[in-house]
């Protein structure tokens, strides 16, 4: 199961990216994370959907400095193929 992730708020520029990794790599998860340039953070998590969901309630709250306004988040089935969680450039 894949979860394709928007995050809107203010999450440039605070560690999110760095937040999101780590915590995705905690739940065993595969998948990335960017910087969009118009300020929102997207994010493709494979694993279980119960850790899934887990890490979105995580990523709800984000780091001290962050401000998450709101997630949008589609289920669906990718087949790309992921070895780690990365953050992307």
């Amino acid at each position: 199961m894949d979860a394709h992730i928007f995050v809107i708020g203010f999450v440039q520029g605070v560690g999110y990216r760095a937040f999101v990794k780590r915590n995705a790599r905690k739940l065993e998860l595969k998948g990335w994370v960017k910087n969009l340039s118009d300020g929102r953070v997207e994010a493709v998590v494979r694993g279980p959907k119960e850790k899934i969901e887990d890490l979105i309630r995580i990523m709800e709250k984000g780091p001290f400095l962050s401000e998450v306004k709101s997630l949008d988040v589609n289920w669906e089935n990718n087949q790309d193929s992921f070895l780690d969680f990365q953050i992307l450039h």
